[in-house]
């Protein structure tokens, strides 16, 4: 799971926007063959243009987020005749990605959307590949210097906790002296901190309601199901309970059936279809999940392609491509899952 800078002031609210649905039309920066198109312009459209060759590089998928990214990429980029891409294995090694990033730049591709396995080891590749002529789209995982990106695409952690937050807030409003647990990811991770304090942030609008326990798990199955066993058995009665990952969620599942615990509402994290599924069923204590979408892999397919045939974003004046987009995380619950359904990940 990714590691970035949070963006502040997100507004509470359950709708959202696909980046990759603005990506329709308009300008962008040009490439060496093609001047931009006019202001207003449709142009990153679904009609073919100029060939592109994109290098795409992540991290191994040994995450179930982790490998919708490389499906949402792969599955983006065969929807369009004038793109081709070029995908390297996976590697959580930064010497080892690194290397494959390398090879990449020699092959002289047209752009490179990389999901660095750690922003902060992989910035001087990001670097050597902008110096190279090649722009990068930097996808969730930030590296150091804008200097090593032409554009960031990537989730918002402090907004998944923020609205997290406030959905378990709105819902528990009318309770006295309510309680909420916390089942957090990794805590050496700067992204589980930005979570959790956006979780705060939005418990604070809500004086009757108190955080009593927090746990940290690491994002797996077997983490979530014997961390929330301890939260379980340290708590004996709560009203609320947010998990930061679906993942670890499925295991934190199995643990409250296996207690037998029941009388509270949880909240997952990410969008797994598991977890849209059971929020359809609504017969346990899953009532929604807020999005980490990895779609973002897709909309980040979409900005090299438009970058490099000079095309740009509908519904923006300007000619270029933002340098940064920050995906929406929106809440799923049972009114609205339908429409995500088809994005859930495995």
């Amino acid at each position: 799971m990714p590691q970035l800078t949070s963006r502040r002031g997100l507004l509470f609210g359950t709708a959202a926007v696909s980046a990759g649905a603005l990506l329709t039309g308009c300008t962008s920066n040009a490439s060496k063959d093609e001047a931009p198109a006019s202001a207003g312009q449709s142009a990153a459209d679904d009609k073919p243009g100029k060939h592109v060759t994109i290098g795409f590089a992540g991290p191994q998928a040994d995450h179930g987020w982790l490998n919708a990214i490389n499906d949402n990429a792969q599955s983006r980029a065969k929807k369009y005749t004038d793109v081709t891409l070029e995908v390297t294995e996976g590697s959580n090694d930064t010497a080892t990605q690194i290397g494959q990033i390398e090879t990449l730049i020699n092959k002289k591709v047209d752009a490179l959307v990389v999901l660095p396995a750690d922003g902060k080891a992989l910035t001087q590749v990001g670097l050597k590949a902008m110096r190279a002529g090649i722009p990068v789209i930097n996808l969730d995982r930030i590296f150091n210097t804008p200097q090593a990106y032409r554009c960031w695409i990537g989730g918002d952690n402090y907004g998944m906790g923020l609205n997290a937050g406030h959905y378990i807030g709105e819902k528990l409003k009318g309770k006295a002296n309510a309680r909420v647990v916390e089942l957090a990811g990794l805590d050496n991770l700067e992204l589980t901190k930005q979570r959790t304090q956006g979780f705060d942030d939005a418990l604070k609008n809500y004086p009757n309601i108190k955080k009593v326990a927090r746990q940290a798990a690491d994002f797996t199955v077997e983490s979530g199901q014997a961390k929330m066993a301890q939260l379980l058995q340290a708590q004996p009665k709560f009203d609320a309970l947010w998990n930061h990952d679906d993942d670890q969620g499925v295991g934190a599942l199995r643990a409250i059936d296996q207690a037998g615990r029941d009388g509270f509402l949880m909240v997952g994290g990410a969008g797994a279809l598991s977890a849209f599924q059971a929020i359809k069923q609504g017969n346990g204590v899953l009532q929604a999940t807020v999005l980490y979408p990895p779609t973002m892999a897709a909309s980040a397919i979409d900005l090299a392609r438009a970058l490099v045939q000079g095309k740009g974003v509908g519904g923006l004046a300007e000619y270029e491509i933002p340098a940064s987009i920050t995906v929406y995380s929106a809440v799923v619950d049972k009114t609205n899952v339908d429409t995500y359904m088809s994005a859930g990940f495995r």
